[in-house]
């Protein structure tokens, strides 16, 4: 929203009251937000995002460090675009990703990172569209430091029915909460899982005590 009452020197550009008001998306989408130790059964809105896809352990795999290197740099340079050239501004949103393997043990008991499939993800304002996405692009390339740039996409993903959880605490100690939704709660429920283990993280890693990391864990369902 923009205030255009006030005169403004055109020695100075806008002030403050004139610039746009930042959206904050979380605080919009209830389904980010969860809670501690309960399993919440929610209908997720289609939504856009950025994405791109890898394989192999998070902690080790070239791969996903050229994915974070790339993926970053494109959202705020989107953000940016869209708070000068559009006048809506927001703040970006957290990382996200898409987890699977042929073998779900993978992520409960077995716990082998180096056979996972992933797609990182941030969500992006459904007011940018793919005009917008090559225009930022396009300024990322010109700053270089981006290794897997072209393969960034923009895509809607339509979840619909989930469940999901707050988890609070290591990524390492997810795997009991997964078997818990997977073997206890969603049969319960009268429910299948029918696409990929999706994870919000709400917690910066490079900042937070392991210990306080929040994740939101969700799994798309449908009825058994």
């Amino acid at each position: 929203m923009l205030v255009v009452q006030t005169v403004v020197h055109p020695a100075r550009g806008p002030t403050r009251q004139e610039r746009p008001m930042k959206v904050d998306l979380k605080r919009e989408l209830p389904t980010y937000t969860a809670r501690r130790g309960r399993f919440d059964v929610v209908t997720v809105p289609p939504l856009w995002f950025l994405m791109v896809d890898g394989h192999g352990d998070p902690n080790t795999a070239p791969a996903y460090r050229d994915a974070l290197a790339s993926l970053y740099p494109l959202a705020y340079a989107l953000k940016f675009l869209s708070k000068i050239e559009v006048g809506r501004d927001y703040a970006v949103m957290p990382l996200e990703a898409l987890w699977w393997a042929d073998d779900l043990a993978t992520f409960t008991s077995a716990r082998d990172k180096s056979r996972w499939d992933w797609t990182l993800m941030i969500l992006v304002p459904d007011w940018l569209g793919p005009g917008h996405v090559e225009a930022a692009r396009a300024k990322v390339r010109s700053k270089g430091g981006a290794p897997v740039l072209d393969e960034v996409r923009r895509e809607r993903l339509d979840e619909g029915l989930c469940v999901q959880t707050l988890h609070v605490g290591p990524y390492d100690d997810e795997g009991p909460v997964l078997a818990d939704l997977h073997d206890r709660f969603v049969p319960e429920q009268g429910l299948r899982p029918t696409g990929k283990h999706h994870e919000i993280y709400l917690s910066d890693p490079r900042r937070a005590d392991p210990a306080r990391l929040r994740t939101i864990l969700r799994q798309p369902v449908a009825p058994a």
